[in-house]
């Protein structure tokens, strides 16, 4: 978009800019109408229906000139008047200008949108017809802004995970930073996730430049809390930054080369509380598949119901199904949401506030604080997870989680490398844990005391899978269903969580046994 905002008095075809009476030109390419808007500190306004520009550098460190073609037009609700003593045009109200052609040259020169142009000079000539010639000369001015060096590091690490270690397109290797009057937008991307954040700055212009992530992120880290100046020059990308201690130069790049984020049209939105969210993710995400070859299974399903919400994981081997009664979605919705945005959602969601989650068939958005969060969600339908839960457990054993954890560790050091089995014998009231490696001829066997009730049972379980849910467990005690060898079971939180509205179920599949 083209923005004109001219301030002067037309006297004799020729008009000199004070301090206080300049025009600022920004242009942002890609745009394919160029919206003019013309307005005048004294009320008249000059409607222009063409609009071409050629632009040339003259040698100084920012300056050009160039020539502005347009079309004086007279459509609208416009009073003009032509005083022939001064042959002026002039018009009162405000238009707006439509140029569907911008000159490549003009372009290239203001892509950068990152700072504003000043007319120091304008000069115009016109026919009778309305049509005219305007010759000017600018001076570009630079952005800069002021921020505390500590307060963008922390802001900088909480979206530097979006960062990949390589890139196959350079600018995601880049910080965007949108700078507005008070406030600076900060993003980073690597086209499926893009996050953003928010700092307090000192700027009285905008402007937009993207920065090197890792360079930039050293040289904060060895710095106090301290006032940092940026400068960056739109013309080169260039960017200065100044401290106490020095001047630092980085070679930035155009704001126009990073991707945008995608706007979620026809979203469904719902809000959460951040601690309802954060359990959720920690709860199941260890449980989610790694397998390119069923990328359903490699995320969190986002089950959203008009009485509970469900967050559910699996691959296959293994599954975890985290469920919150008081909670609820205004309409019934699905999705499924890839590990590396709910990794970094983990890591930065407070645990005092709400996030609203907004999300289509293609996006999901959720925004919390002065966080924003857009990730590209998995294509394709998750699997009917409800059918591989055995309904009908007889056997039932409940024990100290701890107590099963610290042994089952203990025991799996000894258990084959490669399998990772455990067997579980159960008779009585107690339970024995062995494990055996015949290559190497090791062995361990431990015997706890717990709560039964079922037939004499033994079964074979992948001991590290067993770990991972007792691990994301806190419950003190937790209780195991079981039907048969060759059937999953099923561990549950005793108690825990009741009062919170929680309903966890972790299900894990049986190994063979040796005989």
């Amino acid at each position: 978009e083209l923005v004109v905002l001219p301030v002067f008095d037309a006297i004799d075809h020729e008009e000199q800019f004070s301090s206080d009476q300049l025009a600022i030109l920004r242009v942002e390419p890609e745009v394919p109408v160029v919206e003019l808007d013309v307005l005048l500190r004294q009320g008249e306004a000059y409607l222009i229906e063409s609009f071409s520009a050629q632009w040339a550098f003259d040698g100084g460190e920012c300056g050009f000139a160039g020539l502005l073609h347009f079309t004086l037009g007279h459509d609208g609700p416009w009073n003009v008047q032509q005083d022939k003593g001064k042959g002026r045009h002039e018009a009162t109200g405000e238009g707006l200008v439509h140029a569907p052609k911008l000159s490549h040259a003009a372009q290239n020169l203001n892509r950068t949108g990152s700072g504003a142009s000043v007319v120091k000079k304008w000069r115009r000539r016109w026919t009778a017809a309305g049509k005219g010639l305007g010759i000017f000369e600018t001076h570009f001015k630079r952005m800069q802004f002021i921020v505390s060096s500590t307060a963008l590091l922390r802001q900088l690490q909480a979206i530097s995970g979006v960062l990949n270690s390589s890139n196959t397109l350079p600018i995601l290797d880049n910080f965007l930073f949108d700078i507005k009057p008070g406030k600076a937008s900060i993003s980073a991307s690597d086209l499926e996730t893009t996050m953003t954040t928010t700092v307090e700055v000192t700027s009285e212009e905008e402007g937009a430049i993207a920065i090197p992530a890792k360079m930039l992120l050293d040289i904060l880290k060895t710095f106090e809390d301290l006032p940092l100046t940026f400068k960056v020059d739109a013309k080169t990308c260039g960017v200065e930054l100044t401290s106490e201690a020095g001047k630092y130069k980085l070679a930035g790049a155009h704001a126009d080369e990073f991707p945008r984020t995608p706007e979620l049209e026809g979203a469904t939105a719902v809000t959460l509380n951040s601690d309802t969210l954060a359990d959720a993710i920690s709860r199941t995400l260890f449980a989610a598949g790694s397998d390119d070859l069923r990328p359903v299974m490699s995320g969190i399903f986002f089950e959203l119901r008009s009485d509970h919400l469900s967050f559910v994981a699996t691959d296959a081997h293994r599954l975890v199904r985290y469920a919150r009664n008081d909670a609820s979605a205004p309409e019934n919705a699905e999705m499924i949401v890839p590990k590396k945005p709910l990794n970094l959602l983990k890591g930065t969601l407070p645990m005092t506030d709400e996030v609203v989650v907004s999300f289509n068939e293609a996006n999901a958005h959720f925004k919390f604080g002065e966080m924003d969060l857009v990730c590209r969600l998995i294509e394709g339908k998750y699997p009917n997870y409800e059918a591989v839960i055995p309904k009908d457990n007889p056997n039932c054993m409940t024990i100290d989680r701890k107590d099963f954890q610290r042994s089952i560790r203990r025991v799996a050091i000894f258990a084959n490398k490669t399998t990772h089995q455990v067997r579980l014998s159960l008779a009585g009231s107690s339970l024995e844990i062995s494990a055996e490696d015949v290559d190497f001829a090791n062995e361990a066997k431990e015997t706890l005391a717990c709560n039964y009730s079922g037939e004499d049972m033994e079964i074979g379980f992948n001991s590290r899978f067993l770990l991972d849910m007792l691990n994301n467990l806190d419950a003190q005690q937790i209780t195991l269903e079981l039907s048969a060898p060759n059937r999953a079971g099923i561990i549950r939180p005793q108690h825990d969580g009741e009062a919170g509205g929680e309903d966890i179920l972790m299900l894990v599949m049986p190994v063979m046994l040796n005989a």
